[in-house]
């Protein structure tokens, strides 16, 4: 058994000689898979990916949808999606993100003032579940803005959480990004 941070990984064997991995995580929940399963995931889908690309049309030049965008503090108040986002966005540094209950800490990749905020995060530990966030505000030269979130997902676990990420991740959003088109157009 190894503990590594809030979690502990091990590798126990039941009564009919059959290996299996356990991932315990800090609250108790786990996760287990059988050695068939195991192997399926670790020479398999190591690579496996997933993307998530949502877009909407604001009636507002970037400037007002970047504002809205990185005032943070109210995320609380209107963002179906993000519920807090804490930290100083610099390149290289780290933030705070509770996504519905789902707390991590990603690097902060680019930050681009009226244009892009891109970040990259993991679960519990590289390879196993990460995703690349990003938000991007396009110009469309009239006075309106295109707003782009997406996401790119890579990991052992990406498969696992397919169905929830096709539905509940990319419904949560478009619900953010109608929210930011309304409170941008006001």
């Amino acid at each position: 058994m190894r503990e590594k941070n809030d979690f502990l990984i091990h590798v126990k064997r039941s009564d009919f000689d059959v290996a299996l991995l356990c991932i315990e995580l800090k609250n108790n929940q786990s996760v287990t898979f059988d050695h068939k399963y195991f192997l399926t995931l670790s020479t398999f889908s190591i690579m496996a990916q997933k993307e998530i690309k949502t877009s909407i049309e604001i009636s507002a030049p970037p400037e007002v949808v970047w504002n809205v965008l990185t005032k943070f503090s109210e995320y609380e108040n209107w963002n179906p999606f993000l519920k807090s986002v804490e930290g100083d966005f610099v390149v290289g540094e780290k933030v705070k993100i509770n996504a519905g209950g789902m707390k991590f800490n990603p690097k902060v990749l680019v930050y681009d003032r009226n244009k892009e905020i891109r970040w990259i995060g993991n679960l519990l530990f590289k390879g196993l579940f990460d995703g690349e966030h990003s938000f991007l505000i396009i110009d469309n030269g009239d006075g309106t803005s295109t707003f782009k979130q997406e996401e790119k997902f890579s990991g052992i676990l990406v498969g696992l959480f397919e169905k929830r990420l096709d539905s509940e991740t990319k419904s949560g959003f478009e619900e953010m990004n109608k929210k930011l088109k309304e409170l941008s157009e006001e």
